[in-house]
């Protein structure tokens, strides 16, 4: 039992290394797939020296040495697979084979054994899709311990004479049975907390950023200017307690909160080094207070003496910066970089959706206008010509067209937004088939057909009178009998078919040039609701077009 005793006292020389290892920046991996080159290095280096320091701190026992050295070799091969394992394994087995003694073949055969039994129960949990399991400690105990058993069948089958081999083994067996499984689920216990320990400070950082980012996601998503940048200092100082918080554009302040408001003015140029750097380099600028000393450029009694920078950019552009404090007084952690490094990427996220809706708002504006410029002076030439006609026979009829075509036009001018209901949309065509059958006379006939329940389905502006014009311009005009446009509307399960139809049946594919307004109307639709409504075509040649508009069928909200 005495050896027990000291294996496992010198066992604390291996839990020091476990806890040096728990810090190194190659336990953020997991897995020996998503190891790098160099990672695996460092981890070859840890495990083989690991298992070099157990057959140093072990004892002399009957010429062979009691040791803990299969915690290395067996670690080795559950944490980076077979070939680190076997890498270990005939390192430290070399090693020990040059220290000499009867065991000294056997020992080297069985730690690169104890390697391979590592990296083979890495492989088996791999193909079970468990990766993780390998960090079990119960799996390092259980693997370890297989590994010494097959360590005392190798030293009996490999040493001589047996007697000796045989003698030896009763004594160190159980010691170094119990003691290297026992080390290595220790080990593996260290590492896999102070994992969870990292992971659970990251993602309490993760969720303060989100918190942040969503608090001052209403500000952001009314621009980057002075007033909403106030805002936002204000929110994020409360919530992260930083000493100071500032934001900047490229060139002045545009707010200030905390420790140095007196001095720090929005409105005055950047002065600080390290907002020009962070803005100018697009780099994150850290100045701890220790190795880098943060000094307040404006004044030298500023309480200030640590700061964190980082640029606010936009497709690649830096567009400005937000900047942390601490006073002299306290620490800056080091944790804060990354809580800072996402908030960053948050706000510049929402500000290139802010700017991709800007986008999106000013091209709906230029559809707009470019419907209405290809209506507009066709419609108004055939309404000027129709009017001067109409006024040499009656002037109650003049006055009335003349009505209609200046209700069209100022509906046309006074439209905001984008979209529309369908009762607005039949107000506005209104005014244009009043118009048009003044023009046709007895030829042309309109008739509307659309439940009540449908009056309220909201779909992009200008999506009937195109339409409508196209049935018209396009079909009834070259009928010499009657000609008919029908407006109806229904539900169809989920979905609100609106449907403009004529007995012409004279539709064709445009060409590239021709039908812009109809292609606007069914991009503009899908744009709005996805790419499962829209505009369809159907033809009868020579007996109706039908012109059918998908779009999501809403309920009423008084219904």
């Amino acid at each position: 039992m005495s050896i027990v005793y000291a294996l496992l006292q010198q066992m604390a020389i291996i839990l020091v290394i476990a806890y040096l290892f728990s810090k190194s920046p190659v336990l953020k991996y997991f897995s020996g797939d998503q190891l790098r080159r160099k990672d695996k290095l460092a981890l070859y280096c840890v495990f083989s020296l690991l298992a070099i320091t157990g057959t140093y701190v072990g004892l002399p026992v009957q010429g062979a040495i009691a040791n803990i050295r299969a915690i290395g070799a067996v670690l080795a091969g559950l944490i980076g697979g077979p070939v680190l394992g076997v890498a270990v394994g005939l390192t430290a087995g070399f090693h020990r084979y040059l220290l000499g003694g009867f065991t000294a073949f056997s020992c080297g055969v069985s730690t690169t054994f104890e390697g391979l039994l590592g990296g083979l129960v890495y492989l088996y949990f791999v193909k079970r899709k468990q990766p993780d399991k390998v960090f079990l400690p119960t799996v390092a105990l259980l693997t370890t311990l297989v590994a010494e058993i097959g360590q005392m069948l190798i030293i009996l089958a490999l040493s001589h004479p047996y007697q000796d081999a045989l003698a030896l083994v009763e004594v160190i067996a159980f010691p170094m049975i119990s003691a290297n499984a026992v080390g290595a689920a220790m080990f593996l216990s260290m590492i896999r907390d102070q994992r969870q320990v990292r992971d659970n400070a990251g993602a309490r950082f993760s969720a303060k950023a989100f918190s942040v980012a969503d608090l001052t996601l209403d500000s952001l998503s009314r621009g980057f200017n002075s007033e909403t940048a106030k805002e936002m200092v204000d929110i994020i100082r409360q919530e992260t307690g930083v000493g100071a918080v500032a934001i900047t554009d490229r060139e002045k302040i545009l707010a200030f909160s905390g420790i140095g408001a007196d001095h720090h003015l929005p409105g005055n140029p950047i002065s600080t080094q390290e907002s020009k750097q962070a803005i100018r380099d697009k780099v994150v600028v850290f100045a701890d207070g220790f190795s880098t000393k943060f000094q307040c450029p404006i004044s030298s009694p500023c309480l200030l003496g640590s700061a964190l920078v980082f640029p606010l950019q936009v497709d690649q552009e830096v567009i400005g910066s937000i900047s942390l404090y601490e006073p002299k007084t306290k620490l800056f952690p080091n944790i804060t970089r990354s809580f800072g490094e996402g908030l960053a990427t948050l706000y510049s996220h929402q500000l290139l959706r802010s700017r991709y809706e800007e986008q999106k708002s000013l091209l709906v504006s230029s559809e707009l206008k470019l419907i209405q410029a290809q209506v507009n002076p066709h419609f108004l030439f055939n309404a000027l010509n129709t009017i001067i006609a109409v006024s040499r026979k009656d002037a109650g009829q003049t006055r009335n067209l003349l009505h209609q075509l200046s209700n069209f036009f100022r509906t046309n001018l006074k439209r905001r937004g984008d979209m529309n209901t369908l009762e607005e949309e039949l107000a506005h065509v209104s005014s244009y088939l009043k118009i048009e059958e003044a023009r046709f006379g007895e030829r042309l006939q309109v008739a509307i057909d659309v439940p009540p329940e449908l009056l309220c389905q909201r779909l992009p502006v200008f999506t009937l009178q195109p339409l409508i014009e196209n049935a018209i311009k396009h079909g009834i005009a070259e009928l010499l009998d009657n000609g008919l446009v029908q407006i109806k509307a229904r539900r169809t399960g989920t979905r609100a078919i609106i449907e403009i139809i004529d007995n012409a049946g004279a539709y064709r594919e445009p060409l590239d040039t021709e039908g812009l307004g109809m292609k606007l109307v069914n991009k503009r639709i899908k744009n709005s609701f996805g790419a499962d409504f829209g505009l369809e075509i159907d033809c009868t040649p020579g007996l109706k077009t039908c012109a059918r508009v998908s779009i999501p069928f809403v309920a009423r909200e008084d219904s």
